[in-house]
């Protein structure tokens, strides 16, 4: 719905698609994709245009060998691209799960994602609805970077809905935030999407989310 949405608002060379991965078992992503030409099983060299063949290096033995996992992260987001600058990622919304704020380690993968895209000039916005979870990624990731909210009380809301980007003012770093607590039974809000230093669409939640409840007949 919140797709639905952006895409009736969006300028024309703008498009925005949804990315769910549950885990390591299943994802829906917007982006494109090419096929890899298989290597002929048993093939020990490739062979140049004079048909010469050469050897494939051999890297050294690994420095350690240990059986380990990464965290397996649940993510949905939706994600806005610049159609004129090659599907450059411009815009993303990320919907918080609880296996995001389950663990530490959780935590940390989520808002060094969120910190990346900031770098890259992306706007970030933050909507979290989990009532089991008493975290508050927004708090962390303002002191990853060394900042604060006054807005922030010393124990932060475990609900929230929040959007950000990093731009340059008058050639220095510049951070800005529109933030919302939120609270079960309350009208959720309506954050900036900044799609260029001077344009932004609005992301409607409370819309989104009557359109979802209509969709799938939510009392």
């Amino acid at each position: 719905m919140l797709v639905a949405a952006l895409s009736r608002r969006l300028p024309p060379r703008y498009v925005a698609g949804p990315r769910v991965h549950l885990g390591a078992y299943f994802e829906i992503d917007v982006a494109s994709y090419e096929e890899d030409g298989s290597i002929p099983p048993g093939s020990t060299g490739s062979v140049e245009e004079g048909g010469a063949a050469t050897e494939v290096w051999a890297p050294p033995a690994p420095t350690i060998a240990v059986t380990t996992g990464l965290p397996d992260q649940d993510e949905y987001d939706v994600r806005v691209y610049d159609t004129r600058r090659q599907l450059r990622l411009v815009a993303a919304v990320e919907i918080v799960s609880p296996a995001n704020k389950d663990r530490p380690e959780h935590h940390a993968v989520l808002v060094a994602t969120c910190a990346a895209r900031l770098r890259e000039q992306v706007c970030v916005a933050i909507v979290d609805v989990v009532t089991t979870r008493q975290s508050n990624l927004y708090s962390d990731l303002l002191e990853l970077i060394g900042q604060t909210d006054p807005w922030l009380a010393s124990v932060p809301p475990s609900l929230y809905a929040a959007s950000f980007r990093w731009r340059r003012e008058h050639d220095a770093p510049r951070l800005e935030t529109w933030t919302h607590a939120l609270a079960v039974g309350q009208t959720l809000p309506t954050l900036p999407l900044w799609l260029a230093e001077n344009l932004a669409v609005p992301l409607e939640l409370e819309s989104s989310y009557e359109e979802t409840c209509k969709t799938l007949r939510i009392p």
